[in-house]
């Protein structure tokens, strides 16, 4: 399962904001069925970063979602994301 959370960032706090993703991204890798992640600027528009998580299954994340960790340091982060369908999942093929 991937998690994406896409955020418009002023130029301006752009080294606070990645050093708010790496913490996020800190806590989340703590967390059981985290996989891997990263994060991003867009090569075109620099006001545009994205954090993208891998995750074992959805209830994994959904879990690590409620891990205190979480709650302090990547929560607050996600409350930024740009309001969309962020979490996807590879369609089954038989």
């Amino acid at each position: 399962m991937l998690a994406i959370a896409r955020f418009a960032v002023a130029l301006g706090d752009s080294a606070h904001f990645e050093s708010q993703l790496a913490a996020s991204l800190e806590a989340f890798s703590a967390c059981a069925g985290f996989v891997d992640g990263e994060f991003g600027q867009n090569l075109d528009d620099l006001t545009m970063w994205s954090l993208v998580t891998r995750w074992e299954n959805v209830g994994s994340y959904r879990r690590a979602l409620s891990n205190n960790n979480v709650k302090i340091n990547a929560i607050p982060t996600l409350a930024m994301a740009i309001d969309e369908p962020g979490a996807y999942e590879r369609p089954y093929s038989e």
